[in-house]
């Protein structure tokens, strides 16, 4: 971090500096001391002094009972003004400027010490660091070593733990960022969160009424069977929705293929047209320009002046004709299209309606336990103790059919809601892709044409300058 202050006025740790460190960091109980020249310094154990622009340490002394002093991401170039910090456990001298291990002779009780960043070059003067348990000095100029080999070695088991800190961090952010690109990519199918039971337990969610209905007697089995077949028809729509991302994916892309194919083999016509009148067309100019009578050199100029009207001509032609194939690859690809995502979504239809069936087969047998349970309860014939919050529902048949309906109501809403974002975005990929295809065609014609009457009336222009 130290190359960002390069434009910043460094500092050297002062009273004031130290003062509003240990107010914004010392414990609530130092509150009152730590308002006014009387502090007590005594009590402080902790002080952050990051991001401060410190190029010199100093001032620390009356902190005699630090136990962790953080002085990382400044300018620091020298380890010192440490040695009335007998107490320290934790020292981060981290992204500064060090240059060598120093100073640090009386901190007998450090247990974390962190160098990274910095330009040390040895590891030298640390034997009376006894305690010292983590040990990070990544990221200096340890490859200049003559002895590296012997110092990695005397201090392997300091700096091993740190490190294996570090592989499972990166490890954690690797599996991250997998999850990440993963959902990405499901959400591009429209199949997110379909691989597993997440649409099924969201059901649930916030649905206190479901969760008192569970407790009723043979509901935890019926629950059971429904969550296993309702995840095995999401497993179903997501593999299916998966493969047809796919073949979506691979129609754009060779209808892509196939544009650029026909627009090559038309660029190609063109250029061959605008070759040979070129070829032509310097040697007439040139003619005209050393023609010896103004007849032959008017009868040349006609002859230029007719050869830039059958280019222009033959290549408004080729534009045309291209035009004209390239709207109907755009036809046919709309209709492909159109069939491949009307498939998909009367699929997901049909898939979406199975889970409403699902739904709709567990709220019929789970309202028979509840009228079954609600008449035992009337008789006192219950065979098993109930919650307490459970038994509130069993109070009459309004309470607890209103009860299952509701929470019937909820899941069938969400159900038709997962359905609806299915079916909203694939006709929002529809019709971008489509009309995608359909805008750029027309901006390429519409460009294309302009170069043309550009190109033309540059030649025109050349020929009309063109002097005898």
């Amino acid at each position: 971090m130290s190359q960002f202050y390069n434009d910043v006025e460094p500092n050297i740790i002062d009273d004031e500096m130290v003062l509003k460190a240990v107010e914004k960091t010392c414990p609530e109980d130092l509150g009152e001391l730590a308002q006014g020249e009387n502090i007590n310094f005594k009590d402080v154990t902790e002080l952050q002094l990051s991001f401060k622009s410190i190029l010199q340490i100093d001032n620390l002394w009356r902190l005699e009972n630090l136990t962790k002093l953080q002085l990382d991401n400044n300018v620091i170039e020298k380890i010192e003004a440490l040695e009335s910090l007998v107490h320290l456990v934790w020292l981060d001298l981290s992204f500064n400027n060090i240059e060598v291990i120093e100073g640090l002779d009386t901190l007998v009780k450090l247990q974390d010490l962190s160098l990274y960043s910095n330009r040390i070059s040895k590891i030298e003067n640390m034997d009376t660091l006894q305690e010292l348990q983590i040990f990070s000095i990544g990221k200096n100029n340890l490859t200049n070593l003559e002895n590296r080999e012997d110092a990695v070695s005397k201090y392997q088991d300091l700096t091993k733990p740190l490190e294996q800190e570090e592989a499972r961090a990166l490890a954690l952010q690797e599996i991250k960022q997998a999850k990440q690109e993963e959902l990405e990519y499901h959400e591009t199918a429209f199949v997110e969160h379909l691989n597993g039971s997440f649409l099924f337990d969201s059901l649930y969610e916030d649905d206190t009424e479901a969760a008192k209905l569970a407790s009723l007697p043979g509901v935890g089995d019926l629950l059971q069977a429904y969550r296993k077949e309702f995840v095995s028809v999401c497993g179903k729509l997501y593999n299916y929705g998966l493969e047809e991302y796919e073949k979506r994916e691979a129609e754009v892309s060779d209808f892509y293929k196939k544009l650029h194919e026909i627009l090559l083999a038309s660029q190609e016509e063109s250029k061959k047209a605008m070759f040979d009148f070129e070829n032509r067309n310097k040697q007439r100019l040139d003619e005209i320009h050393h023609a010896r009578s103004y007849d032959v050199a008017e009868s040349k100029r006609a002859e230029c002046q007719e050869d830039i009207l059958q280019l222009s001509g033959t290549l408004m032609t080729l534009e045309a004709l291209l035009s004209n194939e390239l709207e109907e690859q755009l036809q046919g690809f709309k209709r492909t299209i159109d069939v491949i995502v009307s498939t998909f979504m009367e699929n997901v239809k049909e898939m979406m309606g199975q889970c409403r069936d699902l739904e709709n087969q567990y709220h019929e047998k789970l309202m028979e336990i509840a009228l079954t349970t609600l008449e035992k309860s009337l008789k006192g014939k219950l065979e098993e103790d109930l919650p307490a919050d459970v038994l509130t529902l069993l109070v009459d048949k309004n309470t607890i059919v209103n009860a299952v309906n509701m929470s019937h109501s909820i899941r069938l809403r969400k159900i038709d809601k997962r359905e609806s974002d299915m079916l909203c975005n694939t006709y929002h990929w529809h019709i971008s892709v489509t009309e995608k295809a359909f805008q750029t065609e027309s901006d390429r014609n519409r460009a294309c044409i302009e170069r043309i009457m550009s190109y033309i009336n540059t030649l025109q222009k050349e020929l009309d300058n063109t002097k005898i």
